[in-house]
């Protein structure tokens, strides 16, 4: 009974977002220029045979899977243009409906070659990192978690700073696309990195960190998109192990990634390696710190084909390898191998549904943000996971 009430309350929670938007993006005028207004609203629900996954009671069936978006944006001149968005969301003990500004920026572009944005400003990375929130561009429920965590989202998906970018033209052998940035980290109590430290007795009552980085993308013929990516992250966390205090420091914290993606026709496919360099100083009491390296390597692989205008199938394998698990004899912490089938049903252009289950092995190291989670595995976690993954969404 609590299951449906949860349920019902989650799909109502879900529909009043919904018919607060119209059909239809809005437009209105502010003096001759237009601003433009656009936001989602989506709706989940998580069944796992095992472990819970994302701090949701997947053992049991959850619903708490629960997210939406308000953007707005606006050319002021020309060449310069001001957006942001706002964002909520509750999965699991993931966030509390709790609003948030996920990005707000000024953007002025010179010319086609060079550009500045400043603000709280999407983190280019990866392939779909900038883009993670946009859930209509791509097929899955779920992204790939080794690459693109939900208990991450806060710190991965903007940085507060600035960027510089541009697109140059190479003629025959197509485009380029560059982006260089550099700002100061986002980090929430309420995500995975605060609930893996407690996990682990490491309670956090501090933390802050910064970033810099580069995206470089080639666009060598149409449909094809090559990439690579690389940031340089600190994270300085502070806290209490019982009476004693401690502190964290990344030294340093460097995802570097390559990827490429393809689409022609009905068919689509996409691919990323990502290499996490990943050095950690602990101190505690004031002492010399301790060095401790926890590096992971990180791929997947994706396909999808659209069988009707409306109905979209897919695949994916996702591969996370944990270099120094902290208990090395147990084998299911080194790893997590997720293979994933997917389907996506566009209702009509506003509406979309999507369908996939999830087959796991191994859960990673709890001394990480992998999903799985101790405070909400008490009996401790098997080596598989099946996982299906409902997911409807609302857009305008």
């Amino acid at each position: 009974m609590k299951q449906i009430i949860g349920r019902l309350m989650a799909g109502g929670m879900l529909a009043a977002l919904a018919l607060s938007m119209t059909l239809h993006a809005q437009e209105f005028k502010l003096g001759s220029r237009t601003v433009q207004v656009h936001g989602f609203a989506s709706q989940g629900y998580a069944y796992s045979n095992e472990n819970n996954f994302l701090t949701m009671n997947t053992s049991h069936g959850s619903p708490a899977f629960t997210e939406g978006a308000l953007n707005v944006s606006m050319a002021v001149t020309d060449k310069f243009r001001v957006g942001g968005q706002g964002y909520t969301r509750k999965i699991g003990s993931l966030d509390d409906f709790r609003p948030s500004l996920d990005w707000a920026y000024g953007d002025y572009k010179f010319a086609s070659w060079f550009g500045v944005r400043g603000g709280k400003v999407k983190t280019v990375l990866g392939l779909y990192n900038d883009t993670q929130d946009m859930t209509f561009l791509y097929t899955w429920a779920l992204l790939p978690q080794g690459v693109y965590p939900v208990d991450l989202r806060t710190t991965y998906i903007a940085h507060t700073g600035g960027d510089a970018y541009g697109r140059v033209s190479l003629k025959k052998a197509g485009k380029l696309e560059y982006t260089l940035y550099a700002g100061v980290r986002s980090f929430d109590n309420r995500e995975g990195y605060y609930y893996y430290s407690a996990g682990g007795g490491f309670p956090i009552s501090t933390i802050k960190g910064r970033m810099i980085g580069a995206d470089l993308k080639w666009f060598p013929v149409k449909g094809l998109t090559l990439g690579a990516s690389g940031a340089d992250l600190t994270a300085h966390r502070t806290g209490f192990l019982g009476k004693t205090p401690y502190t964290f420091d990344s030294n340093p914290n460097r995802p570097l990634a390559g990827y490429a993606n393809y689409a022609r026709g009905k068919w689509e496919g996409s691919f990323e390696y990502r290499y996490v360099n990943n050095y950690e100083d602990i101190s505690f009491g004031g002492a010399t710190p301790i060095h401790e390296d926890k590096c992971t390597r990180n791929w997947f692989a994706a396909a999808s084909y659209r069988i009707t205008p409306k109905l979209q199938a897919g695949f994916y394998h996702s591969s996370t390898n944990v270099e120094a698990p902290t208990i090395p004899t147990n084998t299911a912490s080194n790893h997590i191998y997720d293979e994933v089938v997917a389907a996506r049903y566009d209702v009509n252009s506003h509406w979309d549904v999507k369908a996939e289950g999830h087959f796991m092995d191994g859960y990673g190291d709890g001394r990480q943000t992998q999903g799985f989670y101790k405070q909400w595995n008490p009996q401790g976690l098997k080596p598989t996971t099946n996982l299906l993954m409902l997911r409807a969404t609302f857009k305008f």
